[in-house]
């Protein structure tokens, strides 16, 4: 994923209560700061800005209510990621061009897998999975890793740049304060945010902070050849 992916950080000075959602994702992606800057990356592997009039935008709801990395605990089972943390391997085989030559990924894509059902349809929808997810299948060139470990650590500390938390003064229980919506948008041609193509690696998210008013956006297209820049 890397030179594939990138975060940016935008402000905005009205309510998002204001607004209804999809009008809300619409004026930022047309907005002059945003459009020029928001970036891009090109069939050629080069970081570009939007810079186009978008049409129309599908909006997707992501769950966000996980604090605690203790979510993915349930993985630490038979067949899938050994008490010691490496992951179970197994024989290789291709799922939208991604390749599966381990247990986990299994569990994250097949839903005829054996362990599946470790997650429901709803932890599925959460912030937390989906970028866990993400991590774990990385890019077309990915060196995946044998422990669970390294994938487990880079997901917290992404969620936690990501996300914001604020603590309940009454019961001090720590409450996520963030939207956060996976988007695509569409220009005159077609659908050009954030690729052009559909694909499972293909994502963007925007994390709303509705009290410090900023969105953060994180996106990431999949592909590269070894001659990428």
């Amino acid at each position: 994923m890397d030179g594939r992916i990138t975060a940016q950080a935008f402000s905005f000075d009205q309510n998002l209560k204001d607004y209804q959602r999809d009008d809300f994702i619409m004026a930022f992606f047309n907005h002059p700061d945003v459009n020029s800057n928001l970036k891009l990356l090109s069939a050629s592997g080069q970081w570009t800005a939007l810079d186009r009039s978008v049409r129309k935008v599908d909006v997707k709801n992501i769950l966000c209510t996980q604090v605690s990395m203790s979510f993915f605990d349930r993985l630490y089972c038979e067949g899938v990621v050994r008490e010691n943390g490496s992951i179970v391997k197994c024989f290789d085989e291709y799922h939208d061009e991604i390749l599966i030559a381990d247990a986990l990924r299994k569990v994250l894509l097949q839903e005829d897998s054996d362990h599946y059902d470790l997650f429901s349809h709803l932890d599925r929808e959460e912030f937390l999975f989906c970028l866990f997810k993400h991590l774990c299948l990385g890019g077309a060139l990915c060196q995946y890793e044998d422990e669970l470990g390294p994938y487990l650590e880079t997901t917290k500390a992404l969620y936690k740049d990501l996300v914001s938390v604020q603590k309940d003064p009454e019961t001090t229980e720590i409450n996520i304060i963030s939207t956060v919506f996976k988007v695509c948008a569409y220009d005159a041609h077609g659908l050009c945010y954030p690729s052009s193509k559909i694909h499972e690696q293909n994502f963007a998210y925007l994390i709303v902070n509705p009290l410090k008013r900023h969105i953060y956006v994180l996106n990431h297209s999949f592909g590269g050849t070894l001659f990428d820049n």
